[in-house]
């Protein structure tokens, strides 16, 4: 079992910065964590992963270069540092553990390959 609480969501201003957390617990080790988000009438869309052997990194193309996913191991917590935030991408955002433990390959991208997830922060982005 994996458990995942996502805090640091808000309104903010487009062109401002974001940083969301999510702190992990279980065994997670050699799974892929992801961050997914919805907007409303819209898809759940996966926005960055990280494989938890190699910290190898997938962002999807809509943040790619303005955000960052990362982790520190010592606080068992994943980030999804946001820059130069937009209105599209204000959503729902959710933190998510992939289903089995992996041994190899890139991180799936399809929400129904996560097993595990938070409660969701909301993230806000005002003109």
């Amino acid at each position: 079992q994996v458990q995942l609480v996502e805090s640091g969501g808000g309104s903010v201003q487009a062109g401002r910065s974001l940083k969301l957390s999510c702190v992990v617990s279980g065994d997670y080790a050699s799974r892929c964590l992801a961050w997914f988000r919805q907007a409303p009438g819209k898809e759940r869309e996966v926005v960055a992963s990280i494989y938890t052997t190699f910290d190898t990194t997938y962002y999807a193309d809509s943040v790619k270069g303005r955000t960052t996913i990362s982790r520190d191991i010592a606080k068992n917590t994943v980030y999804l540092q946001m820059n130069s935030l937009k209105s599209e991408d204000t959503a729902i955002y959710y933190c998510a553990a992939e289903s089995r433990i992996r041994t190899r390959g890139a991180c799936p991208r399809e929400g129904a390959q996560y097993a595990y997830w938070g409660q969701g922060t909301q993230v806000t982005v005002g003109s």
